[in-house]
């Protein structure tokens, strides 16, 4: 059974609560003689373009569970923000709605703030479409150089195959670049990205004749805790454990965290990057 029809009809109390909340004057509807503040149902069910009357049930917790096709028209009725959307299809069918990718404008101080506390792990923070927005010091050193690289080459896929240093880095390449394919296709997927990541994947298609085979072979890998070994030009060997991260609930958004594998990793990386901080 749904949430929504449970005995206290929390779905019918949220639309009400929803509903109360809006200026009928701003929305265009006269004021008149109103017993509540807020919509009435037939207003709101005329922005939604649905019967007044499947309205008045879906309030009254009658006539069973809605489409989401009529939840999403409801929601934009009602103007929620995308965590009330959540809400109200979680409420409505027990579950969230389906991925609208929106494109990030970056990530806040407050996230870079969080990147810069994680030394000496290097950490960033990419998009659904795998162009990395922020970083710390410790992955500018130990990965790549963000603030030298132009913004379009801030992509961690196309790094990935064609980039020749950075393929050089990796220990067994080919394994970790199936693992990368994968992971991007589960990234872009769940965040509703598919048409934003076209021109990619065609670019890469055409310019990496390894993406464009392991991308036709169409695979879904289960996540693996494993160590990383990566070459670094001036520490040798370093070895690191990968972990993913969602930002603020945000499908756009992940961190990702290279924690050094040993503590004589970690002091290696300290070390280093004491050093590179005193030359600057």
């Amino acid at each position: 059974m749904s949430l929504a029809f449970a005995d206290d009809n929390r779905l019918g109390t949220y639309l009400k609560d929803r509903r109360d909340k809006l200026d009928p004057v701003a929305l265009g509807f006269a004021t008149g003689r109103r017993r509540t503040p807020g919509l009435r149902r037939e207003e709101v069910a005329q922005r939604a373009n649905i019967s007044p009357t499947w309205y008045t049930w879906l309030e009254q917790g009658r006539g069973g569970a809605p489409s989401a096709d009529v939840l999403d028209r409801i929601s934009r009725a009602l103007m929620l923000t995308e965590a009330e959307r959540e809400h109200l299809f979680l409420l409505g069918l027990g579950r969230p709605p389906e991925a609208r990718y929106r494109r990030s404008d970056g990530a806040s101080p407050r996230l870079q703030r969080v990147l810069d506390a994680l030394l000496p792990c290097p950490a960033l923070i990419r998009t659904a479409t795998w162009d990395v927005v922020a970083w710390n010091r410790a992955a500018s050193v130990l990965l790549t150089d963000y603030d030298a690289a132009p913004p379009e080459e801030r992509n961690a896929l196309r790094m990935m195959f064609l980039d020749p240093q950075a393929r050089a880095r990796h220990y067994d390449w080919d394994a970790i670049a199936r693992f990368v394919v994968s992971a991007f296709r589960v990234d872009a997927a769940r965040a509703g990205a598919a048409a934003e990541v076209a021109p990619l994947v065609e670019e890469l298609c055409r310019r990496s004749p390894e993406f464009a085979a392991m991308w036709r072979e169409n695979e879904v890998l289960p996540h693996v805790e494993a160590v990383k070994r990566m070459r670094h030009p001036q520490l040798g060997t370093i070895a690191f454990e990968h972990s993913v991260f969602a930002v603020d609930g945000r499908l756009d958004l992940s961190m990702l965290v290279y924690n050094p594998a040993s503590a004589a990793d970690a002091e290696k990386i300290a070390a280093l990057l004491s050093t590179t901080a005193s030359k600057n």
